[in-house]
């Protein structure tokens, strides 16, 4: 069974979101996408301060399989990119929900944020999208 942390929110296109302040968010995959794409080789992380539209594509995992696209759940510009994955891009599989963090967002207003994170997914409801 794949491990899902009660405190983050997730999106059908198997990201996870953690709030970091009252307008930050980290974003990353989930356990489950990590073992569906295998050994990952390889991470295109988004430029720092572009703006990041939801539901766009803002970054790649390239594994031993496949090439995916990571979408940003929510509209925000990008604040911090986690630079270890260019060197060790292994982390997503090893510490996804950890070390294996992949950017920050950041949106302008709080209320805002607590809205759009409202309509994510909470792990039980995430759970029924990978079928547990």
């Amino acid at each position: 069974m794949t491990a899902l942390p009660e405190d983050l929110r997730y999106t059908e296109e198997h990201e996870w979101v953690r709030r970091t302040g009252p307008t930050r968010v980290q974003v990353g995959i989930t356990d489950y996408a990590q073992q569906q794409l295998g050994d990952i080789v390889f991470v295109q992380l988004p430029a720092l301060d572009s703006d990041a539209p939801a539901g766009d594509s803002i970054a790649e995992v390239e594994s031993t399989k496949s090439v995916s696209d990571i979408y940003s759940p929510l509209s925000a510009k990008v604040v911090a990119v986690n630079e270890v994955l260019d060197s060790t891009p292994e982390t997503l599989n090893s510490d996804p929900y950890g070390e294996g963090w992949m950017f920050e967002l950041e949106v302008p207003d709080a209320a805002a944020l607590d809205a759009t994170l409202g309509e994510l997914l909470d792990a039980a409801g995430y759970q029924g999208v990978i079928g547990g």
